[in-house]
């Protein structure tokens, strides 16, 4: 059955490529194979690509319909003096996102998406990654508003740069329209770009409520994004509860639920902290009954592989999935589902 269902995917994977689809006409497809895509974060500063591609190759085995690579702005660390003194000093950890989503999807054949953000930049800085994305051939973004820095009790926008991925969506699509974002036509405008956005089952952390954060997805929808892909959940009832109240406000565009799985014990209150999201109790009643990590993660795997199969069984036909600390989790849950 297995080979069966990889051969299958790999069929509509090769269609796919020959037909030159872009990320958004590929998540629309409606073909009745289960597909996946993931996430990636580029190396820390200094750092080779070995490990990044090692992290690749055990998925890509399995055929993903896209890449999705992260970008991070730069924040402040403190460097020791020789006096006995602090001083801040301001780096970006992660450098390299255009350029590792070119390396991957030169290595690999497989589409990419990288982050471009409003965080840390200004709106002259987006163009210049607009414009070396097109050179390079790359079609699909994931446009994001990006995290407050950690040294800011809310998001501040860089002087000179967007306050929310609605500005950045509509600088966007006037490049698209072959426009700079001074309203300079582009004399030699390139392929447009496609781009998907963010959404929260369980809302934004800074949104009043659930109803006024789905607003702001569709302002997002009627500005022209063509999908969304979830923050990560762990009960699938709330991804439907969405999904349903999006289409009775008019938001059309695909979900994409995305999808982590538990890897460590102390993610049972590290999780809910960072991304903001529900444990089910079901899951954590049997996380605290573990003993070690390899217990938690092997739990990780059982859980994320029923709640993916759900999806799947449901009608999904694409599941996002977050690897990070848990790549070799993702690689055993897809085994088993595809």
């Amino acid at each position: 059955m297995y080979v069966c269902n990889f051969l299958t995917n790999f069929v509509a994977y090769k269609w796919f490529r020959s037909k030159k689809m872009t990320v958004a006409d590929y998540i629309k497809l409606n073909t009745g194979e289960k597909r996946f895509s993931f996430e990636v974060l580029p190396p820390l500063k200094g750092n080779g690509t070995e490990a990044l591609f090692q992290t690749i190759d055990k998925l890509a085995v399995f055929n993903p319909a896209f890449i999705n690579i992260t970008t991070h702005h730069s924040e402040y660390v403190y460097k020791e003096l020789s006096n006995g003194q602090y001083e801040r000093q301001r780096i970006r950890r992660r450098p390299g996102t255009i350029a590792i989503a070119a390396a991957i999807q030169h290595r690999y054949d497989i589409p990419v998406e990288p982050h471009v953000i409003c965080s840390g930049q200004t709106i002259e800085q987006i163009e210049y990654e607009l414009l070396d994305l097109q050179f390079l051939g790359i079609r699909n973004l994931m446009l994001l508003r990006g995290d407050k820095a950690k040294e800011d009790s809310q998001f501040k926008p860089t002087p000179g740069g967007h306050a929310h991925t609605t500005d950045l969506i509509q600088q966007v699509v006037r490049f698209n329209e072959g426009f700079f974002a001074d309203g300079t036509p582009i004399k030699h405008p390139g392929p447009k770009f496609d781009f998907g956005v963010a959404c929260y089952p369980e809302k934004h952390e800074e949104a009043p409520n659930l109803e006024r954060d789905m607003e702001y997805l569709k302002q997002k929808q009627d500005l022209g994004a063509q999908y969304a892909v979830t923050q990560l959940f762990f009960d699938n009832q709330k991804y439907f509860s969405f999904v349903k109240k999006a289409r009775e406000m008019g938001i059309t565009i695909p979900i994409v639920p995305g999808i982590k799985p538990m890897a460590k014990l102390s993610q049972l209150t590290v999780v809910p902290k960072t991304f903001h999201c529900d444990i089910p109790e079901a899951l954590a009643k049997e996380i605290v009954k573990c003993k070690t990590d390899e217990q938690a993660r092997q739990l990780g795997i059982e859980w994320t592989t029923a709640q993916c199969q759900e999806l799947y069984d449901a009608g999904i036909h694409n599941i996002h999935f977050y690897t990070v600390s848990a790549v070799d989790s993702v690689a055993e849950i897809a085994k088993r589902l595809l």
